[in-house]
């Protein structure tokens, strides 16, 4: 099931059901699969080193950049001289970067939609912007990410069949203009700093920067199907579920998984963009899905909530104030050893900048163990046990 020797190298080595276990060679890691990957909106992962984030502990082999946040601040032409994005960070591992596109279509009135692409006013500083195919496909090659996402364009998920298949055909052209100017800049190799062919890359693998396409069509069916099967004629390494976890009810995003994903390429990777709680990643898992990122284990931390084995536990809570107790008894992470519930409740409340650092690295220590636990589950042939008996124990509430 192995790609040979393109972009990425990717293998199946376990199956349960839909559930699959494989092995995501890029030019800068292995990363093993189902993965969950920390959002790096800026450069960085929000109150996270990366020696912890790269330490045994936590052990990320892959985070995401924002290509709409860094091409505003501090923009392409920075990043690029300082040789891309992994040079300018010092995130020697993979980074996968999205298109810009989610952003862009979250700013809703404030931006203009036209066949060439968005236009619209920067956050930072009201600048006028254009971002098109072309344009996205340039800034991820400034970036030198391993692995970029086409430009598409994201309907809301209660889209009704009409705006839905509008926003479909759009992202149909877009992926196919993102296809050639991507292609374009694999060529190019002069130029780009860090991107496009470097010649650091694994021998498993070509040195490119590898492109997955994103399936649209909200919360219908057929317009699902249509987008795959659009998008797979294009041709792309990997190949993304997005528009999903945007307004939508939970049984409606998990049907669509069931739906598409049995119905996506065997021998490419799955992405679920922008998904999502623990309980989402394993009911994806069990449709499928190989890959996940989201932003919930920093930004609810920030506001003082933790993900536990029994589910989330809000720290700001009077109930903790005199609580010795780990934030979870069954973790292992290093603030769970060291530091009490009461300690962090008093960081948080206080506004030390410590607490919402401490609760981060717990929150993200608990979905990348979770996806280590998945991935065990899955080689032994019990990941339905271990998806019930985490689910059921998710669900029982802290103590």
């Amino acid at each position: 099931m192995a790609m040979g020797k393109n972009a990425l190298n990717w293998q199946v080595v376990a199956r349960e059901g839909e559930a699959r276990a494989g092995l995501l060679q890029t030019r800068r890691a292995l990363v093993e699969t189902p993965v969950f990957m920390p959002v790096g909106t800026a450069g960085t992962v929000k109150g996270m080193r990366f020696e912890s984030l790269e330490s045994p502990e936590l052990d990320a082999r892959i985070i995401l950049g924002n290509t709409y946040h860094l091409w505003l601040r501090p923009g392409a032409e920075v990043i690029r001289a300082c040789g891309g994005l992994h040079r300018f960070t010092s995130w020697e591992r993979a980074l996968l970067t999205d298109s810009g596109g989610f952003q862009v279509w979250s700013l809703g009135a404030l931006r203009k939609l036209r066949e060439e692409g968005v236009e619209f006013r920067s956050h930072v500083d009201g600048s006028a912007r254009f971002l098109s195919p072309e344009v996205s496909m340039e800034v991820q090659a400034a970036l030198g990410s391993e692995i970029v996402m086409a430009f598409d364009e994201c309907a809301p998920g209660e889209a009704s069949h009409e705006e839905a298949r509008v926003s479909l055909e759009l992202t149909a052209r877009w992926a196919a203009r993102s296809r050639r100017r991507f292609d374009e800049l694999q060529r190019e190799a002069e130029g780009f700093g860090d991107a496009g062919r470097t010649p650091e890359h694994h021998p498993a693998v070509n040195g490119e920067q590898a492109l997955f396409g994103i399936v649209q069509g909200a919360a219908h069916a057929d317009l699902r199907r249509e987008s795959l099967a659009r998008t797979v004629e294009v041709g792309f390494d990997g190949y993304a579920i997005g528009g999903l976890s945007v307004g939508e009810e939970k049984p409606v995003m998990y049907d669509t998984i069931e739906m598409l994903a049995p119905l996506m390429p065997t021998d490419r990777p799955r992405y679920l963009m922008g998904v999502g709680t623990p309980e989402d990643l394993l009911e994806a898992v069990a449709r499928g899905v190989d890959m996940f990122d989201c932003v919930l284990p920093t930004r609810n931390a920030r506001t003082g909530q933790a993900f536990t084995a029994r589910g989330k536990l809000n720290i700001k809570n009077a109930r903790w104030t005199t609580d010795t107790r780990p934030l979870d008894s069954s973790c292992a992470c290093s603030v769970c050893r060291r530091h009490s519930r009461a300690y962090l409740r008093h960081l948080y409340t206080t506004g030390e900048m410590l607490g919402g650092m401490l609760l981060t690295h717990h929150n993200l220590a608990f979905f990348l163990d979770t996806m280590r636990r998945v991935r065990q589950a899955i080689r032994s042939g019990d990941f339905t046990r271990f998806r019930r008996e985490f689910l059921e124990r998710y669900r029982s509430g802290v103590e």
